[in-house]
């Protein structure tokens, strides 16, 4: 058994005239959560494809869970789970007729009906998928890929439609098949979603890998100086601009009783950022210092690849 689940060597997809994926390369270690992010049209699909052994990659080397997906996919697939964005659900059959059958094509199948309650859909059981809602078929998509005890989880856009409330509820069970020993690589649009769930994550633009790392290497930008934080009350910006020595437009109100300081990070600066809240009896409710958003760095990281492929 090897370390990595996943291990990518200088894929190339391309249809035609058109470059789909570019000589990726990247690993997937066992019992990691790996977000796969990128726009519309960067190839992510392409790949996902590749990993589970539905399209044959042009050149490169691809292993999955130590298999060769272009020539040992039926083996692979027994090991793997998939829940794709589209439900491709069976319509004519009703909920627990669907995860009967899919519970048929796993050696070691778990209990439908014990998957049902633990994704919520014990009231819709005899419901017909064509019946449920949005985000009930996604719930049910998602069993379907959990009933074979998978060891990978490909999830693409796992909660898309789905309330607050049923999105928590599939994040823990995410979390939950990562504690029992599974691989999880999620696709999604949600950014605070893959900054919640993910152990990595790897950004592709125009066929190629942007950027990798976890979401804190991602996030904090050592040259980025400026100070956020948020407040109980509103400040008086020019006045806290006045008391920190600044120049005007240095500090900006972002939204109600949020801020950010263009300044240097230093312990002086802080200090004297302390001292003016003190003196204002001002409560801090946060505070972040030259770190942006995942949304922030994957609009920025984006935007510069698109530019750069621009003839």
């Amino acid at each position: 058994m090897t370390s990595s689940a996943i291990s990518v060597s200088n894929l190339c997809k391309s249809y035609g005239s058109l470059r789909a994926v570019e000589d990726l390369t990247f690993s997937v270690a066992r019992g990691e959560v790996f977000g796969l992010l990128g726009p519309n049209g960067a190839g992510k699909t392409t790949t996902v494809e590749v990993l589970e052994g539905y399209r044959k990659a042009d050149s490169g080397d691809v292993q999955v869970l130590g298999l060769d997906p272009s020539v040992e996919g039926q083996l692979l697939r027994q090991q793997i789970g998939v829940m794709l964005q589209e439900c491709g659900l069976y319509p004519g059959l009703k909920a627990y007729e669907v995860l009967r059958l899919f519970s048929s094509y796993y050696a070691s199948a778990r209990d439908p009906e014990a998957l049902l309650d633990e994704v919520g859909l014990t009231r819709v059981r005899s419901s017909y998928v064509r019946r449920l809602s949005g985000g009930e078929k996604q719930r049910l998509s998602l069993a379907c890929a959990l009933i074979g005890r998978p060891q990978l989880l490909f999830l693409d856009e796992p909660t898309a439609g789905m309330d607050p409330i049923a999105r928590a509820v599939t994040w823990d069970l995410i979390r939950g098949t990562v504690e029992s020993g599974a691989t999880v690589v999620l696709t999604t649009h949600l950014l605070e979603e893959a900054e919640r769930l993910c152990d990595r994550v790897a950004i592709i633009a125009n066929g190629k890998l942007a950027a990798i790392g976890t979401p804190k290497e991602l996030t904090t930008n050592t040259e980025r100086s400026d100070i956020r934080f948020s407040t109980r009350t509103t400040l008086d910006i020019d006045d806290l601009r006045l008391h920190l020595g600044l120049a005007q437009g240095a500090v900006i109100e972002e939204s109600e009783c949020e801020y950010r300081v263009f300044v240097r990070n230093t312990p002086d600066i802080f200090a004297a950022l302390g001292v003016f809240l003190r003196s204002k009896n001002v409560e801090i409710e946060s505070v972040d210092a030259g770190r942006q958003s995942l949304e922030e760095v994957f609009i920025q990281i984006t935007a510069e690849t698109s530019v750069e492929a621009t003839p």
